[in-house]
């Protein structure tokens, strides 16, 4: 439900309130989210932000909460579909201004350094960090087109690889604005899945612990890796990545494919030619096209085979909550 002006108004009262005067005048208005997403669909944001740090990030948060105007958290954009008709309330883009990192020597492991990365920073960008380090762990990461947030938020990972093998140290922020630290034997890290996917909680940082490597191997690696993405993924077209989960013992692409959907298209998104575990946009897409296909292709591998796909990819706003 679209949030009434009265409160958008209370909402900017409550950030000045924070000494948060500047960051109430950049407030968007109507924002349209399609340049903001990697599949380049979306309707407006009725309102959007982009913080600078994690006391910008709680000033929001807090101010949201006290004047119950619902928010949606997002990163680089590239695992969301957001409705043509936009999305009610706030939007709090965590981006290129939400990104700095650290490094330090651990204490207790003098092979190993720790990362400290805002959940803005972009996975190409911290795994280029760690490769010119010479640190070794995150080469999985390279080509992986999201951010540090989200991909702790849904465990992200690519080639048997995954986010639980480097991550040490969580500091969220719950919707009332209050910072948590987590141990990582605390976030429950599964295929896809975290606490904060069960307990709610927004990623402000992460602390990431990876063991001092060769330059030349991690750096081959890496090269082994974007081959291995160039030839196989439909990267010269907006997408958001691998559309669903991998069902036990099958793999998605080969499930699509043999159902006879590759190429298949509703209006301007298609079940890829190159990677039929990827829905692409051909250039016109609306993200009710995306949504269509996706139902569609669901419902045929239900029927054909009996699986049921899991959507990975999240579809936000209005007609889809």
């Amino acid at each position: 439900m679209r949030v009434d002006n009265s409160t958008v108004e209370a909402f900017k009262k409550k950030l000045e309130e924070a000494e948060m005067a500047q960051l109430s005048s950049e407030l968007r208005f109507e924002e349209m989210m399609k340049p903001h997403t990697s599949f380049r669909v979306g309707g407006p944001a009725q309102v959007y932000a982009e913080p600078s740090n994690t006391k910008e990030l709680v000033a929001l948060l807090s101010a949201s909460d006290s004047v119950g105007m619902p928010y949606f958290l997002m990163g680089n954009g590239s695992n969301i579909v957001v409705s043509d008709e936009g999305i009610d309330g706030l939007v709090i883009r965590l981006g290129e201004k939400f990104s700095e990192i650290t490094s330090e020597e651990d204490p207790q492991d003098p092979d190993c350094v720790l990362i400290r990365a805002s959940a803005g920073t972009l996975l190409t960008k911290l795994s280029s960090y760690a490769a010119k380090a010479g640190l070794t762990g995150l080469e999985f990461a390279s080509g992986i087109p999201g951010s540090l947030g989200g991909a702790v938020f849904m465990n992200a990972g690519a080639y048997d690889h995954d986010m639980s093998e480097v991550l040490e140290k969580v500091i969220s922020i719950s919707p009332s604005g209050e910072v948590i630290s987590w141990k990582k034997e605390d976030l429950a890290l599964g295929y896809r899945s975290s606490v904060f996917m069960i307990k709610g909680g927004i990623v402000a940082e992460a602390v990431l612990k990876l063991r001092r490597g060769n330059i030349d191997e991690i750096q081959a690696q890496i090269r082994t890796y974007t081959e291995k993405r160039t030839k196989s993924q439909p990267l010269n077209f907006p997408s958001a990545g691998s559309m669903f989960k991998r069902p036990t013992g099958y793999y998605t692409g080969a499930l699509i494919e043999q159902a006879g959907l590759k190429g298949f298209s509703i209006g301007g998104a298609q079940v890829s030619e190159k990677h039929a575990g990827f829905v692409i946009n051909t250039g016109n897409a609306t993200a009710a096209d995306i949504d269509a296909l996706v139902s569609h292709i669901q419902a045929t591998i239900r029927e054909k085979f009996g699986v049921e796909l899991t959507r990975e990819v999240r579809f936000i706003g209005r007609g889809f909550n």
